[in-house]
């Protein structure tokens, strides 16, 4: 098993304090996706100490073109993500801690969490913005550095963040567009997925093995297609009346009113409903189970999670309290579905 890391400790930069340094340190995941599976794949190959993986959504056969851990089973199964994920990250490299979780990220949640387990760099691999400006704010209260990425069509983005030095994602949003297309309106290639990645990891690497001066202050960005590659100095875009950042930080997107409770998911033809209260023993699934098949409704179900159409749509309840309802972008409509038949 000494062997295992010995190609990554030959490399000068890392050697053996490096990898050492990478072995105990813990990194936080948010998004087992397309950018999260090949973040967390390769980091558990690099021998970090110990990953934990948040993902709300299951596997879907649209994620087997890009989402390199999972595999027919899965989609067929309705595997939640980060279960998934797990799995085969296990099988991979036995000697790293994993942990999963099955959950849409709130502001408390990942507050919480962070305090509790002492993170040493935070990884973006989300499709919502909502959630990354949660984990921007996150990142500036309690000094953790963070990666940002994102990619759509054959476009890639990834920004470095280090609270109190560069500039914070709310920064950038002032100035630099971020947002626009998404994968579910314009597709998305795989060798993009690729590019990110391999941007997020060379920068989580540089980090973790103690050599955080290396990494790129710089914003960068490409297309593939067009063989674009532009890399930005956005230092001076750092706002001094930035409220993540700035002198007077109030943290805004930690506050209860930013939180989204209902929200369309990010280019797809789908609504998320959380509950307004955290359900902490669960909803019990075996008894809507039984309910809705005493209606007449056919149930698929797994351990995580159960499915139902009705209506001209598909409703997915999950264990925390949280219903997607596919087949509609129409948040009131998702409403009444949710408490005709689970409310």
């Amino acid at each position: 098993m000494m062997d295992r890391y010995s190609r990554q400790t030959l490399f000068a930069p890392i050697g053996a304090a490096g990898q050492k340094s990478i072995g105990a340190k813990h990194v936080l995941l948010i998004g087992a996706g397309a950018l999260g599976t090949g973040n967390a794949e390769a980091l558990v190959r690099a021998g970090v100490g110990k990953i934990t993986i948040i993902d709300r959504d299951y596997v879907e056969w649209s994620n087997l073109q890009r989402q390199q851990l999972y595999c027919e089973k899965d989609a067929r199964e309705k595997v939640p993500k980060a279960v998934a994920a797990k799995e085969r990250l296990q099988l991979i490299n036995s000697e790293v801690e994993i942990n999963a979780h099955i959950a849409d990220v709130t502001a408390d949640m990942l507050d919480a969490l962070v305090k509790k387990e002492g993170f040493d760099l935070l990884l973006d691999a989300t499709d919502n913005f909502d959630i990354r400006m949660i984990m921007n704010d996150i990142s500036q209260k309690h000094g953790v550095p963070w990666i940002y990425g994102a990619c759509v069509g054959s476009y890639g983005i990834s920004f470095t963040i280090f609270p109190g030095e560069s500039p914070c994602l709310q920064c950038l949003l002032k100035t630099v567009p971020l947002g626009g297309a998404t994968c579910d309106t314009v597709g998305i290639i795989a060798p993009a997925v690729g590019m990110v990645v391999a941007h997020q990891v060379a920068e989580a690497l540089k980090i973790l093995s103690g050599n955080g001066r290396d990494c790129n202050r710089k914003l960068v960005s490409f297309d593939l297609w067009k063989g674009q590659y532009v890399s930005l100095n956005v230092e001076k875009l750092k706002d001094p009346e930035c409220l993540s950042c700035g002198e007077n930080q109030t943290y805004p997107h930690l506050s209860f009113e930013n939180q989204t409770k209902t929200a369309v998911l990010c280019g797809r033809d789908s609504v998320q409903i959380r509950p307004a209260e955290t359900m902490p023993e669960g909803r019990n699934l075996g008894v809507l189970k039984e309910l809705l098949i005493t209606q007449g409704i056919s149930v698929e179900s797994n351990p995580y999670l159960m499915s139902f159409h009705v209506e001209g749509h598909r409703l997915v309840a999950f264990q925390d309290g949280r219903v997607l309802v596919h087949g509609t972008k129409d948040i009131a409509r998702a409403k009444t579905l949710f408490h005709r038949y689970l409310g």
